[in-house]
């Protein structure tokens, strides 16, 4: 969500600079206009919270730029104060803390330069927990895969808008791993010993096979969701979600052994519905030099001194709820062959370690191991059988840690 926030930032400053043309525009970075990005969720979880506060960047530059330096702080009704650090590029609550129903909340940044900006107060929503997460096989849109639904009911009737994210994480298991690898040494020159009428030996590069020391056959990876999802039950006669959150087709590698889906849902208030409603489809919007210019949206923060000053961003006071799955490939489709694996050509490739004509190889294979382009499969004797590396070895893509809350 953070990364959208920060892609509808450019479009929106696109969206100022642009009018409704028909000719082709070459956009000018002197046009570009400074706006204070500001994304924070304070929910009922006992935890340190997080706000982040930065500038929109310009096109040709590689990222946001952290806002450093600021006085970042949220005041309730009842007169706490929760005053936050920075900590890498985001600021967090010094303090666990937790919001409390029916307490109002404010946030509240003062930059270094002396600029404030405050937020509407804002009320913790209604607490609607999870019921299940489910995975079911399902066509969708034509294609068969893994249907992740979340599901909760509200006998209230109160809570009506959600918005989801989600942390997936899933094991690969490299499919043409061996227990050793291949290394390139360097064998120094031996010079010429005419007393005891030794020749010598000239400098040469050779091929060793060692066990493997770190785990590289096992691996696992973990991916945020990086989509605003949303769902509204307003116009139904009951509070009950079935929502869709996640669906991944039956050849999509991630689901080939184990998988886990975290899933988190937040309750939020019409305003933010709204706001990221409309983020949300600014952000996919097909042509962002259409006609129709959306023009400035603004959010429910504003600056003290210049209330005409454009600000992109929204703080809510939200209630969460939060559920893990995990499944097996093999539970939703026994005996079925695994998807295509991360690296489609694990075909085994024949090198010859001599140098020469071919079949020779030799000077080949050893820049293949040197760059870690191959990986060791199997040899015989100075005939070498290698594969790709992501093949032989998942470390080059993924991460060898099993995360602390793995279960098999």
């Amino acid at each position: 969500m953070k990364a959208l926030l920060y892609k509808y930032s450019i479009f929106l400053l696109l969206a100022l600079a642009i009018t409704s043309c028909t000719e082709q525009y070459a956009f000018k970075n002197t046009d570009f206009e400074s706006a204070l990005v500001v994304e924070g969720t304070v929910t009922n979880e006992l935890k340190n919270q997080v706000i982040r506060v930065s500038q929109v960047y310009q096109l040709d530059e590689t990222g946001p730029k952290f806002e450093k330096g600021a006085n970042v702080f949220i005041s309730d009704d009842q007169g706490n104060e929760f005053q936050f650090e920075e900590k890498d590029t985001v600021y967090t609550s010094i303090t666990e803390f937790k919001a409390e129903p029916g307490r109002k909340y404010q946030l509240k940044i003062r930059t270094k330069e002396g600029k404030n900006y405050t937020s509407d107060e804002q009320i913790l929503t209604t607490e609607t927990k999870i019921d299940n997460v489910t995975a079911t096989v399902e066509n969708v849109n034509g294609e068969r895969g893994v249907q992740i639904n979340v599901n909760s009911y509200d006998p209230a009737n109160s809570s009506k808008y959600y918005r989801y994210e989600y942390t997936e994480t899933y094991k690969i298991i490299a499919p043409m791993w061996d227990f050793r690898e291949t290394n390139v040494v360097n064998v120094p020159a031996i010079p010429p010993d005419p007393i005891n009428g030794l020749p010598g030996t000239p400098a040469r590069e050779d091929i060793v096979v060692t066990p493997r020391t770190y785990e590289s056959k096992t691996c696992f990876s973990t991916k945020k969701s990086d989509k605003i999802l949303l769902n509204s039950t307003n116009s139904l006669s009951e509070d009950r979600v079935h929502y869709p959150v996640r669906f991944i087709s039956d050849q999509n590698y991630i689901i080939s052994h184990r998988y886990t889906i975290f899933v988190k849902q937040f309750v939020q208030n019409l305003a933010a519905y709204s706001y990221y409603k409309t983020l949300r489809d600014l952000s996919t919007s097909e042509n962002i030099l259409s006609p129709k210019q959306p023009g400035f949206f603004y959010g429910n923060i504003k600056s003290v001194e210049n209330p005409e000053e454009k600000v992109i961003g929204f703080f809510e006071v939200s209630a969460v709820s939060s559920e893990r799955i995990y499944f097996n490939y093999a539970d939703l489709f026994p005996n079925e062959p695994l998807p295509p694996y991360y690296e489609s050509n694990c075909e085994i490739q024949e090198y010859k370690n001599c140098d020469g004509d071919p079949p020779c190889k030799g000077a080949i294979l050893r820049s293949l191991i040197r760059s870690y382009s191959a990986v060791h499969f199997s040899n015989s004797g100075q005939v070498y059988f290698m594969v790709k590396a992501p093949c032989g070895d998942c470390t080059t893509f993924s991460s060898n840690i099993v995360p602390p809350f793995w279960v098999e």
